[in-house]
């Protein structure tokens, strides 16, 4: 039997501690960009700058190339889950991929035209932003209907949108509007807007997860990033810190997205520490239960392949079996044993007169009798209609024989009754064969008893032949 995993109870107060701890811990490391942010804000000259077009571009490249992988990544938990988060997280990966890229394909014009360079960059965050609050507002919801997986028209609309923010950004990049501060704050504030949105939902619906506590971190990160990038100037340090914090809660959201990928591809079933322990033991418990109840049921089918099912007594095969291995036995220590072989006396009668039901009856009292009157290691069972044959291991002829007479006159004795109407009378001829004396296989023992069952039968019934 398995045992189940055992909980052990701590006190409340040590639980309440461990759990403000443990939060503090994540909100502590959810919030270092912002250690960095204050640092270079306070104490570092906003003048300095680090301009490498080159390493600018290859930035960029990789992100992007991580970024159209995560997207497929997720896109395959999404076809394997149909969980609504999962599909507007594709469009978020996807949307930031396709707005974010000619960010770095323009890392040549930040001289000639610097908006066209740097625009693209906070509409993409913001896009993204949005995206991951729709995403998460369908958190929990059922998914979606099977055949709309297959459909790719579903998706082309969303490609088509993201090209047409590309050309708007464009136009406006190109436009009297582009140098005004409004628009490139706007954009920046909005993702940094709807960022906390995401973090202000995750905690009013007190989701736990393990995966959106992750997803959580992130776009804590992101919002940092967009607050470190309203505070930068191009080519800053506060500028650049704020890709590399972007970049890690990018990191951070698609480690998410790989784990799910490899175990359930599933936002919502991911379990925390707790709740696979608490599922480990009921499932431990299940499977507790199912081997009794196999054990239960194992038990009941070997009785139903030893027994008779009407009398209870052991059966022919079961009968056999215990014949053999006491012919080893005495074969081994020379052991005696006897068996004998009975029959009701006109039991054809009763079931005649009385029918087949009070005859059914009539055996399994029949059976109790004979069990009463024998001893307890010696074993009954029935073999045929109404004949019956009795083991009797240690016995020799003589002792058998006793036995015999004493089951035939407890029968002899005995009344039973057939329901309603009158009480029935009846008896039984016995046969009695030893083992060595009268043979020494099963063939010839069964034989001999049966014969001298007969011989009973053949000289007036209600009688023990012993030789």
């Amino acid at each position: 039997m398995s045992a189940i995993i055992p909980t052990y109870q701590t006190p409340a107060v040590i639980r309440l501690v461990t759990k403000v701890y443990a939060r503090a811990l994540l909100a502590g490391f959810a919030l270092i960009p912002a250690y960095l942010i204050g640092y270079l804000y306070f104490y570092q000259d906003p003048k300095l700058k680090f301009e490498d077009h080159l390493f600018h571009e290859i930035a960029i490249a990789v992100a992007t190339l991580e970024g159209l992988f995560i997207a497929y990544v997720t896109w395959r938990c999404y076809q394997s889950s149909r969980e609504l988060l999962l599909r507007w997280m594709t469009l978020g990966f996807l949307g930031f991929v396709i707005v974010y890229a000619p960010h770095g394909a323009f890392t040549g014009h930040a001289h000639s035209n610097i908006w066209l360079f740097l625009l693209y960059g906070p509409a993409s965050r913001l896009l993204m932003s949005i995206l991951l609050f729709v995403a998460l507002l369908s958190y929990g919801r059922p998914p979606d209907a099977v055949d709309r997986l297959s459909t790719v028209r579903g998706w082309l609309p969303w490609l088509a949108l993201f090209l047409v923010v590309d050309l708007a950004v464009g136009i406006v990049a190109n436009s009297p509007i582009a140098g005004s501060p409004a628009v490139r704050l706007s954009m920046e504030g909005g993702a940094l807007v709807f960022s906390v949105l995401n973090i202000a939902v995750v905690l009013m619906r007190g989701i736990r997860s393990p995966l959106m506590v992750i997803f959580a971190m992130s776009v804590t990160s992101f919002a940092l990033a967009s607050a470190a990038f309203i505070l930068g100037l191009p080519w800053n340090h506060m500028w650049w810190l704020a890709h590399a914090i972007f970049a890690a809660g990018f990191f951070l959201l698609s480690y998410g997205i790989v784990q799910a990928f490899f175990t359930t591809r599933s936002f919502s079933t991911i379990f925390s520490q707790e709740e696979l322990i608490a599922r480990v033991a009921e499932a431990t418990a299940r499977t507790q239960d199912a081997l009794e109840e196999l054990q239960q049921t194992n038990q009941k089918l070997e009785l139903l392949a030893t027994t008779d099912s009407l009398t209870g007594a052991g059966n022919r095969r079961q009968f056999i079996e215990r014949i053999t291995t006491e012919i080893a036995r005495a074969k081994r220590g020379d052991a005696p044993f006897c068996l004998l072989s009975l029959d009701v006396d006109h039991f054809k009668s009763i079931n005649d007169l009385h029918g087949h039901q009070v005859g059914d009856d009539i055996l399994r009292r029949f059976v109790l009798r004979c069990i009463d009157a024998i001893r307890p290691y010696d074993y009954f069972a029935r073999v045929g209609g109404e004949e019956f044959m009795v083991l009797l291991p240690g016995a020799r002829l003589q002792g058998a024989s006793l036995i015999g007479e004493r089951i035939r006159s407890t029968i002899a004795d005995s009344v039973f009754e057939a329901g309603i109407g009158p009480s029935i009378g009846i008896t039984t001829s016995i046969g009695v064969a030893e083992f060595g004396r009268d043979g020494d296989t099963l063939d010839a023992l069964l034989h001999v008893a049966d014969e001298r069952l007969y011989r009973a039968k053949h000289e007036g019934r209600n009688c023990v032949i012993a030789a």
